[in-house]
């Protein structure tokens, strides 16, 4: 071959590189505004989430009586359980 022949046909190689390119780059766009919207709609709900649990923490009363608060061993059992 010729180096004019050589030089065509690495030309047309890069030219289909390119567009393969160009295809790819239009893909990775689409995934990146994709996985974008989806990380803004998480961070919508974990920021609507977060104010239902601050709503709910300002409804509970400041000083739980201790018993309440560990378990203690005079809660009633469950009314499916036999006593002893």
């Amino acid at each position: 071959m010729s180096k004019i022949e050589d030089l065509a046909d690495r030309v047309d190689r890069l030219l289909l590189r390119h567009d393969e390119l160009q295809r790819t780059n239009a893909l990775l766009e689409q995934q990146l505004t994709a996985v974008a919207s989806e990380r803004d709609s998480l961070r919508s709900r974990l920021h609507a989430a977060r104010a239902r649990i601050d709503t709910l923490l300002e409804r509970l009363p400041a000083d739980l009586p201790l018993a309440a608060t560990d378990g203690a061993a005079t809660a009633a059992p469950p009314a499916n359980e036999a006593t002893p």
